[in-house]
């Protein structure tokens, strides 16, 4: 706390003496940029309207074309930091903590002099901080956007009565009453927000990007020729001899005409996306398949089954050993890496997505259904608190406790398929029928009143 008040003492001596830069926003994530969808549609709405962004984060992942592409977005590089490897485990976590500050703190004071600092939390230790004292020398203002919390997140791996979660929690609660904006997920987050920390926030609910949509057929077609060229799922069972047509597991396109068609008796294709951490468990989706399996050796009129599970992870070995010591019949699992422009196609061509995501506070909601809803795709999810805000039970989608639910509704939504009567279709098409707002018009009217007219 000492060096704190040292470093805000010398910001505010060294500090500019005209507030922060005309037009300019600094969007910040102490993260994954290409796996921050929020960060980047915030960047983009910003662009849209003639703001100058710079885009702060890791570049592990390649962002969006359309942020590669923005004559105002530019991109800016944070190293991701390695974590210690000797001492006790406080001793590194704390050690990279003062680095992550120091580094993110020397970054932003680099940037183009900004208006506003929008920030995205978790991670929050040290992001918050840093970003205040960089708001302090820049004169620009703290929007915090509340995707979760993160000591809620640290609480999965050390419990909820481990000192650094109530470090971490103490330090969430100070530094989200001292920005000046505060956006959240939820409506249950934002009172929460309200009632446990006195912090006022606005809810921003997650909305798809308008390339989120149904896939046409043709590029579906193109999408998984090209998926067969590495995952065999994709590939057709059998070629048929001295045909002219060109095949994937799901269709094929005439040789002479260039029509495509679905194939007859062509697997359903169900898509699960994931960050592999401790907050989704895929052994209920694994144990779920099970069942399947079962209900189709027991003579149940179910389509074979193509599972594609998205995204990287620090549980993704783990659970691909799982998956590698089950022999299905008639589910073929693969877990590929997308890249940014054919993940919205796969969620457009999919008949079903599967969602384990819990969340660790009870008060997010998982962006891959708002994606998945995008594209008019149906969606199995697993239960927690606040989930009713965005899926509806039996109107866009079903919702269940355990494997042993999840397996029921997966027979029950794809007996007969590819029939287009039944509750999968029905999904679909009050999916279509839907009149929600997405991101840009939704960011219109709540972010940029916030932001007041360009400089």
């Amino acid at each position: 706390l000492l060096l704190l008040l040292l470093v805000v003492v010398v910001v505010l001596l060294l500090r500019p003496r005209r507030a922060g830069g005309a037009g300019r926003v600094c969007v910040a994530v102490l993260g994954d940029v290409g796996r921050s969808p929020r960060m980047q549609y915030h960047a983009l709405a910003l662009a849209r309207h003639g703001r100058e962004v710079a885009l702060l984060g890791h570049l592990q992942s390649r962002p969006h074309q359309d942020v590669l592409q923005s004559a105002h977005i530019r991109l800016v590089p944070l190293d991701e930091l390695r974590g210690l490897r000797v001492g006790p485990k406080l001793f590194q976590y704390v050690i990279k903590v003062l680095v992550q500050s120091v580094q993110l703190l020397y970054t932003l004071l680099r940037i183009d002099q900004p208006s506003y600092i929008l920030l995205q939390n978790p991670p929050g230790l040290p992001s918050i901080a840093a970003a205040w004292v960089a708001g302090l020398f820049w004169r620009s203002k703290l929007i915090i956007d509340w995707h979760n919390y993160g000591y809620t997140i640290m609480s999965l791996s050390h419990g909820r009565n481990h000192p650094l979660v109530q470090i971490a929690k103490w330090y969430e609660k100070l530094f989200g009453r001292l920005a000046d904006y505060n956006l959240c997920v939820t409506n249950a987050m934002k009172e929460d927000l309200w009632v446990n920390s006195n912090i006022k926030a606005v809810t921003l609910y997650d909305k798809p990007a308008a390339y989120f949509k149904e896939t046409p057929l043709d590029l579906q077609h193109s999408l998984y020729m090209k998926l067969a060229q590495d995952y065999e799922p994709f590939r057709p069972r059998a070629e048929p001899v001295g045909s002219s047509a060109e095949r994937s597991a799901f269709t094929e396109r005439d040789g002479r005409d260039g029509h495509v068609v679905q194939t007859r008796g062509r697997p359903a294709l169900l898509i699960s996306s994931t960050s592999w951490t401790e907050d989704e468990d895929f052994s209920v989706l694994l144990k779920a398949l099970e069942d399947y399996e079962r209900f189709i050796d027991e003579g149940a009129k179910l389509p074979a089954l193509v599972c594609v599970i998205t995204g990287k992870g620090p549980l993704k070995d783990y659970y691909n050993g799982l998956i590698q010591k089950l022999h299905f019949k008639h589910i073929q699992i693969c877990t590929p890496w997308l890249e940014a422009e054919d993940y919205p196609l796969l969620l457009g061509s999919a008949d079903l997505g599967v969602c384990l995501h819990k969340s660790s506070s009870g008060l997010d909601l998982p962006m891959k259904v708002v994606d998945m809803f995008g594209c008019c795709l149906p969606v199995c999810a697993i239960y927690f608190e606040c989930l009713h805000e965005l899926v509806k039970h039996e109107e866009n989608g079903l919702i269940f406790r355990d494997s042993s639910e999840l397996a029921e509704q997966l027979k029950m939504l794809f007996l007969g398929f590819p029939t287009v009567e039944g509750k999968l279709h029905s999904f679909r098409q009050n999916l279509r029928a839907s009149t929600e707002l997405r991101w840009d018009e939704s960011w219109d009217q709540i972010v940029l009143p916030l932001l007041g007219h360009k400089e």
